[in-house]
């Protein structure tokens, strides 16, 4: 991979900067800030992010450069590292903000309906697969899956841990499934 004249300068001040200058350091932020700010807006655009969120990529890259300079390998090209933080730090934006997208109500009502005619695996077929459960796993999925309650409160009507409570649901949906398969 061949490094341009403009990284090896920046790798460079980094490597000084990571010895102690702080002149250097000052120059290599100052050199690498307008690159950072072209690459968040090319990201930003590449990935449907808001323009705007381009500054606080930038923002958030130079100060991953600040705290993780001591984690670049002075061996290896500079640019590859900033550009994977660039990334990073937008992948982090995206999660934080979601991705959210609207489709009108009409555009799939269609596919929101229950057919009318459903299968043969109905509310009273659940039920009876449902008592084939031991014990404290029917309360759980009854509660949880049927009645709509929480884990916590669950938890606290079954007087056990919300960690608990979510094993047993976990081994009990995985039941139901081995039986329902093994009746259809």
């Amino acid at each position: 991979m061949k490094q341009s004249v403009r990284e090896q300068q920046w790798a460079d001040w980094m490597r000084s900067a990571i010895d102690g200058d702080a002149q250097a350091y000052n120059r290599f932020l100052l050199a690498v800030t307008p690159r950072l700010r072209m690459m968040a807006r090319r990201r930003c655009e590449q990935f449907g992010a808001p323009a705007g969120e381009a500054e606080d990529i930038v923002q958030e890259v130079l100060l991953a450069v600040h705290l993780k300079r001591g984690s670049w390998d002075p061996a290896r090209p500079i640019g590859p590292w900033l550009s994977t933080i660039v990334r990073n730090k937008l992948i982090d934006s995206l999660r934080r903000r979601g991705r959210r997208i609207d489709v009108p109500i009409e555009d799939v009502v269609e596919t929101l309906e229950a057919p009318s005619d459903t299968d043969n695996f109905d509310r009273q077929d659940a039920l009876t697969l449902l008592q084939r459960l031991k014990d404290p796993q029917r309360d759980i999925v009854r509660s949880i899956s049927i009645e709509g309650a929480g884990v916590r409160e669950t938890a606290v009507r079954l007087k056990m841990s919300e960690g608990a409570v979510r094993v047993a649901l976990h081994r009990a949906l995985k039941s139901l499934a081995t039986l329902y398969r093994s009746e259809t």
